[in-house]
């Protein structure tokens, strides 16, 4: 059956999934709703049922509960549409190790049902998006992580899916490829696909994701805007270092006449740090210190941190969950 390109509002609709493992409910209820051309942020730790998640979506493990829907399709229902729609880049690079990065293209392109010749130019085409024409031929076990990522997404361009999965697209890569890679995901999204993202670096979300789901053991504790959840755990702070120390009494009591709060003074490094519930009474307090000849150093505005958000919903960091859902999914695969 041959679909058209999907233009529902929803890329992702899911309710109330679930997956069991034995005793463990590695998916425990989770609900996402996935706008049509956005990234999509699924943050968590290892264990906390990111993969298990994904896996149902794109029709390669069958929910235990609850439903999921892939531009309005039943994936348990209508898998083999689903897939038509989507494409899937996992963990650990599912290239072959014996052939060509072109090779590979090639052979990806040919079992999706293009001809030799579309193939080859689908796989050229795919290497120089991918800055890899010059190592098209070269076998492999010569390319670095971030080649073989970089390789693993391609192969998962071949069909231009409209709905792409990345599963923790940038683990293992150094700062300089992770920072391609968020710039090809962005380039995905800006020529009409949309992406799902998986990850547990909390970076990675807040700079790409349009909208972001936390889960923990199993079950989705917060979801939002990046902005919205770091409000969610409080408010941002206003830092200031001032220039002579001797300023910081006065300095200290009209941020608590002008702003009505109390600021918290740190007399060695000439510092205070006031919480900011109101931006507009800054530029009036900074009046009140030119009249008051008090010079500042320094000024800049902490928001809440979404390591801070993590750390408050679910009462630990992103590396202290146990990998027990990595050993169940390592089984599948």
């Amino acid at each position: 059956m041959t679909t058209s390109t999907p233009t529902a509002d929803w890329a992702v609709e899911a309710e109330g999934l679930v997956k069991v493992f034995g005793k463990n409910r590695a998916v425990d209820g989770v609900d996402l709703q996935v706008r049509t051309g956005t990234i999509y942020g699924v943050l968590g730790p290892n264990g906390a049922g990111k993969t298990t998640a994904i896996r149902m979506l794109a029709t390669l493990l069958r929910p235990d509960g609850g439903t999921g829907r892939i531009f309005g399709h039943d994936v348990v229902k209508e898998p083999q549409i689903v897939r038509q729609l989507i494409g899937v880049t996992g963990q650990y690079a599912s290239v072959d190790e014996t052939l060509s990065a072109n090779e590979n293209l090639m052979l990806f392109g040919r079992l999706l049902g293009l001809s030799r010749a579309d193939a080859r130019r689908k796989a050229a085409e795919l290497l120089d998006r991918f800055g890899l024409t010059e190592a098209a031929r070269r076998p492999l076990k010569n390319f670095s992580g971030g080649m073989r990522r970089r390789l693993d997404l391609a192969a998962s361009l071949i069909a231009q899916p409209p709905l792409i999965f990345l599963d923790e697209p940038t683990t293992g890569l150094d700062p300089r490829t992770r920072g391609q890679m968020w710039d090809t995901i962005r380039e995905l999204v800006a020529t009409g696909s949309t992406v799902l993202l998986t990850t547990q670096y909390l970076d990675e979300a807040d700079q790409l994701a349009d909208r972001i789901a936390v889960i923990d053991t199993g079950r989705v504790v917060a979801e939002g805007t990046a902005d919205e959840l770091k409000a969610s755990i409080g408010e941002s702070s206003l830092q200031l270092r001032i220039r002579d120390t001797a300023d910081l009494g006065a300095a200290a009591s009209a941020i608590e006449r002008m702003l009505g709060v109390a600021a918290v003074v740190s007399p060695e490094a000439g510092r205070l740090t006031a919480p900011m519930r109101d931006a507009d009474r800054v530029a009036d307090l900074l009046l009140e210190f030119r009249e008051r000849g008090i010079h500042l150093t320094e000024l800049s505005v902490q928001k809440p941190t979404l390591d801070e958000v993590f750390l408050t919903l679910t009462g630990h960091g992103v590396d202290a969950a146990d990998a027990a859902e990595d050993e169940l999914e390592g089984s599948l695969a």
